[in-house]
């Protein structure tokens, strides 16, 4: 019974002393607050509490969201929703810890609301709503990189996106207007161009009319008129139908069919 008791108890003691990393996990040793160089996952770690502990942390895609008032190149302040996306680098999360501390966010946070301004600062306020918005996030994440790694080496910026952009209220409203304008000039350029095709196809018709009735006019000669003449005559002899035709040999027929 004693027996039992004391290996109940020493099982149990071994379980307190051992920490499992999942999946998407690594865990760092620190004892007696220093780190270990060894980083472990997806296993148990052994260690002694009374002078060690185990930092887990993700090494998952991580997404930190704000909500921020950009400054603009003429003074305008753009309200955003922004997403950061990073990961740790699983074997420099030891140099994350010891430079940063677990609230490592904090400093990703204040990077980029410092490198945000930097750039931001540099287009317009129409630009975070064109298609340069694009640009203006690969600019602010270069610029957090170089800021990140002057602090710590380890932490991976996978990118920056600005969501739900809103302009202040009468810069969006010109832009409307603007957006309006051009589709309403690029509609008359269409209605114009089909209008001045349309015209060709005109003018080429009666081109072609033209060359037509020349070409005829001009090969009309009086012995293919005669010619003509002497075919129908042969036509209506052959007819069973009496008639009357009247004709000097020159002129067209005139004929009077006994239907």
């Amino acid at each position: 019974m004693n027996i039992n008791f004391f290996l109940l108890i020493g099982v149990l003691g071994l379980c307190a002393n051992c920490a499992v990393i999942r999946p998407g996990e690594a865990g760092v040793k620190q004892t007696l607050g220093k780190f270990s160089d060894k980083v472990s996952t997806q296993g148990t770690i052994v260690y002694n509490p009374l002078v060690s502990k185990i930092i887990k942390e993700s090494t998952q895609t991580n997404n930190i969201k704000l909500i921020l008032s950009l400054p603009s190149k003429e003074g305008l302040s753009v309200n955003s929703e922004i997403s950061i996306l990073y990961r740790l680098e699983k074997n420099k999360i030891p140099s994350v810890l010891e430079n940063l501390g677990q609230g490592y966010e904090s400093i990703i946070t204040s990077v980029f609301r410092s490198a945000s301004s930097d750039v931001c600062a540099q287009f317009f306020a129409k630009d975070m709503h064109s298609g340069m918005r694009a640009k203006i996030e690969e600019e602010i994440k270069i610029k957090m990189e170089e800021n990140l790694k002057k602090q710590a080496d380890g932490i991976e910026l996978i990118a920056v996106l600005m969501k739900r952009i809103q302009l202040p209220n009468g810069l969006a409203s010109s832009i409307e207007r603007k957006l309006q304008a051009e589709q309403d000039a690029m509609r008359m350029e269409f209605v114009l161009q089909q209008s001045k095709l349309e015209a060709e196809r005109k003018v080429i018709n009666a081109e072609g009319e033209r060359d037509a009735q020349k070409i005829l006019s001009e090969g009309l000669t009086k012995e293919i008129i005669k010619i003509r003449s002497i075919e129908a005559f042969n036509k209506l002899s052959e007819s069973q139908n009496s008639k009357i035709i009247i004709t000097d040999g020159k002129t067209p027929l005139l004929i009077n069919s006994d239907d």
